[in-house]
C-alpha cells in the first residue's frame, strides 16, 4: 500500500470537489482529547464510579436513566457537559473549515456526536446536522412538547467521584418535569427529535445542489453505522480516516490509517502547495 499515493489522491479528490461532506464519528472527538469509550474498558476508565458498580455505557446513556435515578444520569451527562464546554476543537477543525470556504457550495457536516465541537469551531449552524441531537440543548423527559431550548443557563455541580449530580435537577419550563440533554440514547422512545428531522431537510437540498461532492469521512467505526452509511449512499468518493477501521472498497474510496488530526495535516500540505 503507497501510503504518499493513496494521500495526493485524496488531495486530488478535495481539490477537484466543488463541496465537502464531512461525517464525523466519535473519534474525531478523540484528538481534542475527549475519551475514547470503545469498549467497557475504556468507558469504565472515564467513569470509574460507575465501573464500581459495573455499570456499563449502555446502561447510562439511556433513555430510562433518567426516569429511574435521574440524579446519576446527570452526574453522568452533567459531567460530559462540563467536559465539552472545557474542550478546544484541535486543528483539524480549522483544516477542513478552511477548505470549505473555498468550495462554491462549501461543506456540510453530518455528525453523530453530541458535542457541539463543529459549534465551537465555528462552522454555519444551518449547515450541521447532528443526527444524535446535542448536548448543548434539553428536552422535557415526558416530552410535554416538540420545542427544545438551550442549556447555556445550565451549570451542573457534579460529585465526580460518584457520578452523581450535586445541584438541582432542571425542569423543563412548561410542565416542570425532569429535564434531559435533547441527545439519543440507547432505548430512547422519548428523544425529541423535531429540530434534527428539520435540519435533515436542509441537508438533503443540499446534497442535491452539488454537483462534484466529495466526502470526508472521520472517526466513523462500523459498531454503530449510520455516519458510513450517509457517506457512502451519496455516491461520491468517500476519504475515510480512522486508525483502525479504515479499509473501503476501492470503487467507493480511499481509506487512510491515521488519526483525524495528522491524516488531515497530510492532506492540508499537499493542497498549500498547488498553485
Amino acid at each position: 500500500m503507497d501510503i504518499a499515493k493513496q494521500i495526493e489522491d485524496a488531495a486530488e479528490l478535495i481539490g477537484n470537489a466543488s463541496g465537502i461532506l464531512i461525517t464525523a464519528g466519535a473519534g474525531m472527538g478523540v484528538d481534542s482529547g475527549l475519551p475514547d469509550f470503545r469498549g467497557e474498558d475504556g468507558f469504565w476508565r472515564a467513569y470509574p464510579a460507575l465501573k464500581a458498580e459495573g455499570i456499563g455505557f449502555m446502561d447510562i446513556a439511556n433513555g430510562e436513566a433518567f426516569k429511574r435515578d435521574p440524579v446519576r444520569a446527570w452526574g453522568f451527562y452533567g459531567h460530559r457537559l462540563n467536559l465539552y464546554r472545557r474542550t478546544v476543537p484541535h486543528e483539524g477543525f480549522d483544516i477542513l473549515r478552511r477548505w470549505a470556504s473555498k468550495k462554491e457550495h462549501g461543506a456540510f457536516v453530518f455528525t453523530s456526536n453530541v458535542d457541539g465541537q463543529f459549534r465551537k469551531a465555528a462552522f454555519e449552524e444551518n449547515r450541521i446536522l447532528e443526527c444524535h441531537g446535542s448536548i448543548h440543548r434539553l428536552q422535557c423527559s415526558r416530552p410535554c412538547t416538540h420545542e427544545t431550548w438551550s442549556a447555556d443557563d445550565l451549570h451542573p455541580d457534579v460529585d465526580e467521584g460518584n457520578c452523581r449530580l450535586l445541584s438541582e435537577l432542571p425542569r423543563c419550563p412548561k410542565c416542570g418535569s425532569i429535564a434531559r440533554p435533547n441527545v439519543l440514547m440507547f432505548n430512547d422512545s422519548g428523544w425529541n427529535d423535531y429540530a434534527t428531522r428539520r435540519r435533515r431537510m436542509r441537508f438533503e437540498a443540499w446534497l442535491l445542489s452539488v454537483e462534484r461532492m466529495v466526502v470526508v469521512e472521520l472517526g466513523a467505526g462500523r459498531a454503530i453505522p449510520t455516519v458510513r452509511n450517509v457517506g457512502e449512499r451519496t455516491g461520491s468518493p468517500v476519504i475515510r480516516i480512522n486508525p483502525r477501521e479504515y479499509a473501503i472498497d476501492p470503487r467507493k474510496g480511499i481509506g487512510l490509517q491515521g488519526r483525524a488530526q495528522d491524516t488531515l495535516s497530510e492532506i492540508d500540505n499537499l493542497l498549500r502547495l498547488e498553485p
